[in-house]
């Protein structure tokens, strides 16, 4: 497993099946390899391009973000529904940590190192591109559903249990930031 994929996924850990994991990390590794974005990019860049230019919080803290509300939501799940709606967390984290891997496709920098939407991502969203990428790297196709069912594409499709956590865990982390009322 690459060090920089490593460094910017310390969730990876928590997927305890050894295979899943490592095809998680060269889902990202490929992504990277394709994309004009460094790991230090995603630090930096915004996590959506739908806010505006005022928006600070970074690609990677979103991400995180959804990681962690979408394993801790799944754990909640499993404690109190049990058998009745079981949660793999396992599918769960790595779909979490994949869902947005194909924005490394959509976004470029332009002449002053600002990220934009790029023609890729004028034809393919990340959803499309994300399933992509991970089909490459071997992961399973109940991951696969969870990046494509994560975003309003996943709409019109019957979701898996993990498919609705990551897929709310994601608007939870975003629609405040596009919709939020100001009280002053």
């Amino acid at each position: 497993m690459n060090e920089q994929v490593k460094k910017l996924w310390p969730e990876l850990v928590w997927i305890k099946d050894v295979l899943l994991r490592e095809k998680t990390a060269r889902t990202w590794e490929l992504a990277l390899e394709k994309s004009v974005l460094k790991t230090d990019d995603l630090n930096v860049i915004p996590f959506t391009l739908l806010c505006g230019p005022d928006l600070k919080v970074s690609f990677i803290a979103h991400k995180r973000c959804v990681v962690h509300i979408a394993r801790e939501s799944g754990e909640k799940m499993n404690e109190f529904f049990g058998d009745d709606l079981p949660v793999n967390i396992d599918v769960l984290v790595a779909g979490a940590i994949l869902a947005d891997v194909g924005k490394l496709l959509e976004y470029e920098l332009d002449e002053t190192g600002t990220a934009v939407q790029g023609k890729y991502g004028q034809y393919l969203r990340h959803p499309f591109s994300g399933v992509s990428l991970a089909e490459q790297c071997g992961v399973p196709p109940e991951v696969c559903h969870i990046i494509a069912a994560h975003a309003h594409e996943g709409d019109l499709v019957k979701r898996s249990t993990e498919a609705y956590i990551v897929h709310h865990a994601d608007f939870m982390a975003f629609l405040p930031f596009k919709s939020r009322l100001i009280v002053t």
